[in-house]
C-alpha cells in the first residue's frame, strides 16, 4: 500500500533510486477515491521496484504549491528527483508509464 507523506518528507522521498509515484489528493475529492485504490494496487504489484506515496494537499499545501498542483487527483512520477510524468484527473492505467520509467 502507498505511504502517506508530508511536506517535510517530500524532498527526502525524491532522493530514492527507484521511480517515485506520488498521488496528490484530499479526503473530500470524489475522483481521488477512484484513483486511490488503483494507486494502492500499483504499490502492491510493484512493491519491490518503485516507491509509491500520497500527499493530502489540504495538510501539505507547500509541496502542492511548489509543484503547481491546481486540480486533484494528480499523479506525478519522479525519476532521479525529476518529474517525468504527470496526469491530472482519472486515468485507467498507469502501468505503461511505470514500465517506461522504472
Amino acid at each position: 500500500m502507498k505511504r502517506a507523506i508530508t511536506d517535510s518528507e517530500f524532498d527526502e522521498v525524491l532522493k530514492s533510486d527507484k521511480l517515485v509515484v506520488v498521488q496528490f489528493h484530499a479526503p473530500w475529492c470524489q475522483p481521488c477515491k477512484v484513483v486511490g485504490p488503483r494507486i494502492d494496487a500499483i504499490a502492491e504489484t510493484y512493491r519491490d521496484e518503485i516507491e509509491v506515496v500520497s500527499i493530502d494537499i489540504d495538510d501539505n499545501e507547500l509541496t502542492a504549491a511548489k509543484l503547481g498542483i491546481r486540480n486533484i487527483p494528480t499523479v506525478i512520477m519522479f525519476k532521479e528527483g525529476e518529474g517525468v510524468y504527470r496526469n491530472v484527473g482519472i486515468r485507467r492505467d498507469y502501468i505503461e508509464s511505470i514500465e517506461k520509467y522504472k
